[in-house]
């Protein structure tokens, strides 16, 4: 199915307004992705270049800095969401749990959502059998979280167009690859429905570090414009805005000050909280059996 076959267009102006619970008017899902960097393949995101520009393997320089996060970013932004009682939503490569068991081991047991992205960070293009992939990468990451992921991204955002009814076909609920809406929304699938969260490509670490070569208090600058905006937006109808950080950018020495600060500053705000991404699915669509 083509995306519109999925959803069908839908103006914000003139829907009616989503309303949360208990005085809420706007929540931060913050996210953070980890991933498993294979040295026998060009890495997925390069911060030095090759001599001469020509991209060389076994890229040992690009995957080192990649390990950091694993080693000393991860631990870094843990204590963040720790300090700042957060409950992020946490998305794992299957080969980042059998590479770092200890890494997820300390997600599962600080109680925050594991939420699979894939068995390998690779396209899903170029995944053979994706509806097997899926599975084994829902397989594993439930072993450490004790159940099966109830969302998904892909590697690198991926899908072709088929991917979303291999994942609602292995019970996948929820993906955040379609930045679409500031809602979520509902997507027809060849089995059960699919619903996509509001998630957003230039709140991510990745766009403004790697991709636009930005500073670092620019995650903070751009975080608390989009922050305002949807505030004031928020006073007629339910917002949520997610903030994604990868351990090898937002856990550097120079950026972790700056990811605080955003993290802190919007927490603070009356009317504002943190919540994963199963708690924002279950809030939508029990907005939707109110409506039926």
């Amino acid at each position: 199915m083509q995306p519109h076959e999925r959803l069908p267009y839908s103006a914000i102006e003139g829907r009616p307004p989503l309303k949360l619970p208990d005085g809420l008017r706007l929540i931060l899902w913050p996210l953070m992705s980890l991933e498993q960097w294979d040295i026998s393949r060009p890495m997925a995101r390069m911060v030095i270049t090759p001599p001469q520009g020509q991209p060389m393997l076994p890229d040992h320089p690009n995957w080192s800095w990649h390990e950091y996060g694993m080693r000393v970013g991860f631990w870094r932004l843990k204590r963040v969401f720790e300090r700042l009682k957060m409950t992020p939503t946490v998305t794992v490569n299957g080969r980042a749990c059998e590479a770092y068991p200890q890494v997820i081991q300390a997600v599962a047991d600080a109680g925050w959502e594991l939420n699979a992205h894939g068995y390998d960070q690779i396209p899903m293009h170029k995944v053979e059998d994706q509806l097997g992939d899926i599975k084994r990468a829902i397989d594993i990451v439930g072993k450490f979280w004790g159940r099966p992921p109830r969302g998904w991204f892909g590697p690198g955002l991926t899908q072709t167009f088929d991917t979303v009814d291999y994942l609602s076909e292995a019970g996948i609920e929820y993906i955040g690859d379609w930045v679409l809406d500031d809602e979520p929304v509902t997507l027809k699938t060849k089995h059960k429905p699919m619903v996509a969260l509001p998630y957003n490509f230039e709140l991510h670490d990745i766009v403004m570090m790697v991709l636009q070569s930005h500073p670092s208090e620019e995650l903070y600058r751009r975080s608390m414009d989009a922050f305002n905006c949807l505030y004031e937006e928020s006073k007629d109808r339910a917002k949520i805005m997610s903030i994604a950080v990868h351990p090898f950018l937002a856990g550097q020495t120079h950026r972790i000050k700056h990811v605080e600060r955003t993290f802190e500053e919007i927490l603070s705000k009356p009317g504002v909280a943190c919540w994963s991404g199963e708690k924002i699915l279950d809030w939508y669509r029990g907005t939707q059996k109110a409506k039926a």
